[in-house]
C-alpha cells in the first residue's frame, strides 16, 4: 500500500430499513431501502501501470483474484472506455463479506472513482453509476456518495438529509448469502410502497430479518444481544446488526457489555460517504 499514488477508503453502509415489495418477471425483488454511510470501512490503494494489466496485489481468501468485483469494476471500465491503462491495486480489508454493510459493492465503487481519476478519464457520476449497476445493485449508491431513499432494485435513489448519529455494528460470525435470502419462500414480498416523507417518520423494519433470524441462529443471538440496550435492526440481509445511540460514548458503554465472542464496532453515520469527502479534498 506505500508504493500506492492514490489512496482512497471504501465506506461501510446500513440499511436503516428495507420493504420488499414483490417479485419482478426477471426474478429480481422490487424494494424500497434507505442507504446511510459509516466513516468505517476497507481502504484501496491504486498505481498506474502503463501495460494495461489488471493487478490485485492483497489476496482475498476464498474469492479468486479475476473473480474480484475490484479486478471486474476495473477491467470493465477498462473496456468501456477503451483505455489502454492499467493499474496495481491494494486492499486493505475491514469488512466483513456476507455481512450486508457493502463491502464488495463499496470496493467496487472506490476502484471506479479512483481510475477514472487516475486513467483521467473524466467520466460522469451518471456513467460511472450506470457502469457500477452492472456489478451489483448496490455499487451505485457508493458510486454517487450520498444518503439515500433507494427504490427499484436498489438503484433508483433520491438523495435524503438524515440525523448523523452513532452506531453500535455487531458482526455475527457467519456468512449470509443474499441469493439464499432472497429465494425463501417465507419472504415477505408484499409490503406496500411507502413515500419518504413516512419513511423519515420512522419506519425501519426490515423484510428480510425475520427470514435471516430463523435461517442464522448466530444473527438471532446477536439481535437479542443488542436489544437488551436499544433498538437493534438487521442492515441488508445480514449478517451485520446495528442500533443508534446520539453518541460515541452511549455505544462504547453498550459495546463493552456485549459477549466477547461476538465483534463489534462503532461508527457514524454519514450523508456524505468519506470516500466522497476526501475526494473533495473535505476529510
Amino acid at each position: 500500500m506505500q508504493d500506492a499514488q492514490l489512496i482512497l477508503p471504501a465506506p461501510a453502509k446500513l440499511n436503516l430499513m428495507l420493504h420488499i415489495l414483490g417479485r419482478r418477471a426477471d426474478g429480481y425483488h422490487e424494494l424500497q431501502t434507505l442507504f446511510q454511510f459509516l466513516d468505517h470501512g476497507d481502504e484501496l490503494g491504486f498505481t498506474l501501470r502503463q501495460d494495461g494489466e489488471i493487478r490485485l496485489r492483497t489476496e482475498v481468501p476464498g474469492v479468486p483474484h479475476d473473480s474480484n468485483l475490484i479486478v471486474r469494476a476495473a477491467r470493465k471500465l477498462q473496456a468501456e472506455s477503451g483505455c489502454r491503462l492499467g493499474a496495481d491495486i491494494w486492499l486493505d480489508k475491514r469488512l466483513p463479506m456476507g455481512g450486508g454493510i457493502g463491502g464488495g459493492s463499496s470496493d467496487a465503487a472506490t476502484t471506479l472513482l479512483a481510475l477514472d481519476r487516475l486513467w483521467s478519464l473524466d467520466w460522469s457520476e451518471d456513467r460511472l453509476a450506470a457502469l457500477g449497476l452492472t456489478l451489483g445493485a448496490d455499487v451505485p449508491v457508493f458510486v454517487r456518495g450520498r444518503a439515500a431513499f433507494a427504490e427499484g432494485v436498489g438503484e433508483q435513489l433520491t438523495p435524503v438529509e438524515l440525523p448523523e448519529p452513532w452506531f453500535l455494528v455487531a458482526v455475527p460470525q457467519v456468512f449470509v448469502s443474499t441469493a439464499e435470502i432472497f429465494s425463501d419462500p417465507e419472504l415477505t414480498r408484499n409490503s406496500p410502497p411507502i413515500k419518504v416523507r413516512s419513511l423519515l417518520g420512522g419506519d425501519s423494519r426490515n423484510d428480510c430479518q425475520p427470514v435471516v433470524e430463523k435461517r442464522y441462529p448466530e444473527v438471532r443471538n446477536a439481535l437479542m444481544e443488542l436489544n437488551k440496550f436499544t433498538s437493534a435492526r438487521l442492515t441488508g440481509t445480514g449478517a451485520c446488526v446495528f442500533g443508534s445511540f446520539p453518541n460515541r460514548g452511549d455505544a462504547d458503554k453498550v459495546r463493552r457489555q456485549l459477549p466477547a465472542t461476538l465483534p463489534s464496532f462503532i461508527a457514524q453515520g454519514r450523508n456524505i460517504s468519506m470516500l466522497h469527502r476526501k475526494l473533495q479534498g473535505q476529510a
